[in-house]
């Protein structure tokens, strides 16, 4: 059962307990949640939230580019588990459920990829989501096209997304990631030009078949890193390796 009730205004406790976001004027808080029901009839047990967030670009002029799979990640969780992406906050669409008793915000920042952070930071505020419930889904050079991983923590790794979104997390890294492999620009080509380019039917199949693994890899993550997470990642990594 999915419930938004309203608090007073608190800010997110992360390991070094800093506020983010914090207004001194005493405005309230929107706090999602899910409860299961005890033996009495009433609610004992919460789950905090989710912030599952994909990078990109807004706008039709970047539909199905490499630097827009984070976009498309969000759009298959999206219609797997019926989360209807229907609201503008923090210049960000998002949409607001469940994945069985996990509340979930899904967002796509719309201020394009360099400023993402103006999305992420004031979201995680103030739906009091703890850096642990970030999941940061993007695309990722070093991988090969069309391979996932998985992480608990990690840098930018030059990524100007990632980059601004941990600037707006008070520069911490601690916080989960989803990366989508799109491989590297080949020969000389110009990396910008490669990021902003349309996946080749060749490459577009290895993506589809990824964004529908993304959907499982995410329901690892709530249940939290474990061995689980490791089999998956040495599965994506030579899934296209022949024995």
């Amino acid at each position: 059962m999915l419930h938004a009730i309203s608090v007073p205004n608190t800010c997110i406790l992360y390991p070094r307990s800093r506020c983010l976001g914090q207004s001194t004027r005493g405005s309230r808080r929107l706090r999602v949640r899910t409860s299961l029901p005890d033996n009495n009839g009433g609610f004992k047990v919460e789950y905090t939230p989710w912030l599952i967030v994909g990078l990109g670009n807004p706008g039709i002029k970047y539909h199905g580019t490499r630097h827009n799979v984070g976009f498309e990640m969000i759009d298959q969780i999206s219609r797997s588990e019926g989360i209807v992406l229907n609201t503008i906050q923090s210049k960000a669409l998002i949409g607001i459920g469940a994945i069985g008793e996990v509340p979930i915000l899904l967002a796509k920042p719309q201020a394009y990829m360099n400023f993402s952070g103006e999305s992420v930071g004031p979201l995680a505020a103030y739906y009091q989501v703890p850096l642990r419930h970030i999941l940061l889904v993007y695309d990722e050079m070093s991988l090969p096209n069309g391979v996932l991983r998985l992480q608990p923590k990690g840098g930018h790794g030059h990524h100007n997304g990632v980059k601004s979104v941990i600037g707006h997390l008070d520069g911490t890294r601690e916080f989960p990631r989803l990366c989508i492999g799109i491989g590297n620009p080949p020969g000389a080509m110009d990396m910008k030009a490669y990021l902003l380019q349309k996946f080749s039917p060749v490459e577009r199949n290895p993506i589809d078949e990824a964004l529908e693994h993304g959907v499982e890899a995410l329901t690892l993550v709530l249940g939290g890193f474990s061995q689980k997470i490791t089999r998956f990642n040495l599965g994506q990594k030579y899934k296209h390796h022949k024995v």
